[in-house]
């Protein structure tokens, strides 16, 4: 096994961090204030490629993999989780789904525009009873004629309000079990009865963009409908295997500034006439903040190649997921209180880590989730 990467990965990586640190990580504290990222921030995305950077080259995009969208998600998140949950979601939850189930037409369609960042994507799978249990979803897409009518209400849809399209879960078969009914559509968000609903006012991740979405009597041509009818929950499960990952490289981009953060002020910082790097205490927060963080990285690179080698992803996934998220948090924790008091303020950054850190270990699956697919697994 190699554990070295590719020159062409080593630049990917390198390119990623240099924006991150120059231009985003100055942001990071505004973002977060204002609740919104700059807008010239998507316009530099945009630039560097990093809105189509698992789609085709023949569709405008960089046509590299899962490894590669890790390590760029890592050095985003690292700077502003904000900006980083943005870009995974549209490359992991709308772009990657397009790509494995449309059609011919659907990915010239979408793809195109998606690549090039004009079109940004969101995910509506979570209703206000359907979280966990995905499956127990009561939006509903009925047909009449030729088309599809759309009815229902999705909430915590990341990405919701800057959007312009949308992979919608719905339900079209009510008789027939939980999961075998659901079907999945594309829908442009300036389809006539779709609206934008509630921004939700978060914890942390706050610059990113978190609504719900209303769908009222919205009519949907036949070719809007993603795979075939009723294996719609099917697409869903494959795509949050792909959208784990991601958020495993979220955690670790906020687990290593925690990192960071922790060995400079512990660098600088004197009690009793000494850093208090000095300290065996603080040194084994370090040293046990950095050995979770390397084995998290371990464990999701190991499911991004696996996904990119088109075997299934699932339990490793969910290790990725489970173990990279719980490591944010401890880091994150570690970090605050090598801080003390001071980290309980915004006078440093650790304050915005220890908010973002959270939500990793309960979006895209919650760790008890996580926990149930991998025992299933195991067990199976």
């Amino acid at each position: 096994m190699d554990f070295q990467l590719t020159e062409e990965q080593r630049l990917v990586r390198d390119m990623a961090r240099d924006f991150a640190q120059n231009e985003l990580l100055p942001r990071a504290r505004k973002h977060d204030e204002q609740g919104r990222i700059d807008p010239e921030v998507f316009q530099m995305i945009a630039e560097l490629g990093l809105w189509g950077l698992t789609i085709g080259e023949e569709y405008g995009g960089a046509g590299l993999g899962n490894l590669e969208l890790s390590l760029v998600l890592e050095e985003i998140n690292a700077a502003c989780a904000a900006t980083g949950v943005t870009l995974s979601v549209h490359n992991s939850l709308l772009g990657a789904p397009i790509k494995r189930f449309g059609t011919k037409e659907q990915m010239q369609k979408y793809l195109p525009g998606l690549a090039s960042g004009e079109t940004i994507g969101c995910y509506c799978l979570t209703e206000p009873n359907a979280g966990s249990d995905a499956a127990a979803l009561v939006t509903t897409a009925k047909k009449d004629g030729d088309e599809w009518v759309l009815d229902g209400t999705k909430v915590w849809v990341t990405n919701g309000g800057i959007a312009k399209l949308a992979i919608v879960y719905a339900r079209t078969n009510q008789e027939v079990s939980k999961a075998k009914g659901i079907s999945a559509f594309l829908v442009p968000l300036d389809t006539p009865g779709v609206k934008i609903g509630k921004t939700e006012k978060k914890t942390g991740i706050r610059g990113s963009s978190t609504t719900e979405i209303l769908f009222e009597g919205v009519r949907l041509p036949a070719d809007a409908l993603l795979g075939e009818e009723n294996k719609g929950f099917m697409i869903a499960m494959d795509t949050l295997d792909g959208g784990r990952i991601g958020i495993a490289s979220q955690s670790i981009g906020i687990g290593r500034a925690c990192l960071e953060a922790s060995v400079r002020y512990a660098k600088e910082r004197e009690q009793f006439g000494r850093p208090i790097g000095d300290f065996q205490a603080i040194q084994w927060k370090i040293a046990d903040m950095s050995t979770r963080i390397d084995a998290a990285r371990l464990l999701t690179h190991r499911a991004a190649l696996i996904r990119d080698a088109g075997d299934r992803v699932s339990e490793a996934a969910a290790k990725a997921k489970l173990f990279a998220s719980q490591s944010a948090n401890f880091a994150a924790d570690e970090c605050l209180q090598i801080h003390g008091g001071a980290g309980y303020t915004d006078d440093f950054e650790v304050e915005r880590l220890f908010r973002d850190a959270r939500i990793t270990e309960i979006y895209e699956g919650a760790t008890d989730i996580q926990r149930i697919v991998i025992a299933r697994s195991v067990m199976a």
